[in-house]
């Protein structure tokens, strides 16, 4: 059985130090033997949500635009990588704008009874928040984890672990950090591992 894990990136530097972390921890997920893909927020075309509230009745949004096919995507996957640098002590705007997108899912888990996602991927959907931030403060991350605990409840995904990478003002490249590297490693292979102990 194949099993497919999404990494999704929230940075708009598509090759700085949060896509580092996130192509390790998909480099780990793939060697424990998933499919993975990564979607970059920043290469995407699409508007905020407008409260539209066609999502109500329906299973898709009213706006036309890059959202449309990875709501299939984001129903289909088995387990997902989030990985997203702090801005203003929360997630930037593009993600927190991609999120809230999934208002389509929201109103037909909450508001018809009707989860998006199968019942059969329901059971085995983890999420792994990989997060770095440049202040070296112990509440910096609170806000994020918030809206991402949000996020993954509403897609029917378990918030399962994170990684956590402060001080960034100083650290400055996440490469001169091999131990944290290392762990994203470790934590994407085992995200990929315990879909095949669950699902043999």
């Amino acid at each position: 059985m194949g099993f497919r894990i999404v990494g999704l990136l929230g940075s708009p530097l598509a090759g700085g130090n949060t896509a580092k972390l996130l192509d390790q921890a998909l480099l780990g997920a793939r060697d424990a033997g998933c499919e993975v893909e990564r979607i970059d927020v920043g290469d995407l075309v699409f508007r905020p949500c407008r409260e539209i509230f066609y999502c109500r009745e329906h299973g898709t949004c009213a706006m036309k635009d890059d959202m449309i096919p990875l709501y299939r995507t984001f129903a289909e996957l088995d387990s997902l990588i989030v990985a997203t640098p702090v801005m203003t002590m929360g997630i930037p705007g593009a993600l927190k704008s991609f999120m809230d997108r999934f208002q389509v899912f929201f109103m037909a888990k909450y508001m018809r009874n009707s989860p998006l996602v199968p019942e059969e991927k329901r059971a085995h959907r983890r999420g792994l928040y990989i997060g770095i931030a440049g202040m070296n403060v112990p509440y910096v991350f609170d806000g994020a984890k918030l809206t991402m605990k949000a996020f993954f409840s509403i897609i029917d995904v378990e918030y399962w672990d994170e990684l956590l990478t402060r001080d960034m003002d100083n650290i400055r490249d996440i490469t001169t950090r091999p131990d944290i590297m290392d762990e994203a490693y470790r934590k994407g292979f085992r995200l990929g591992e315990l879909l095949f102990e669950k699902n043999p």
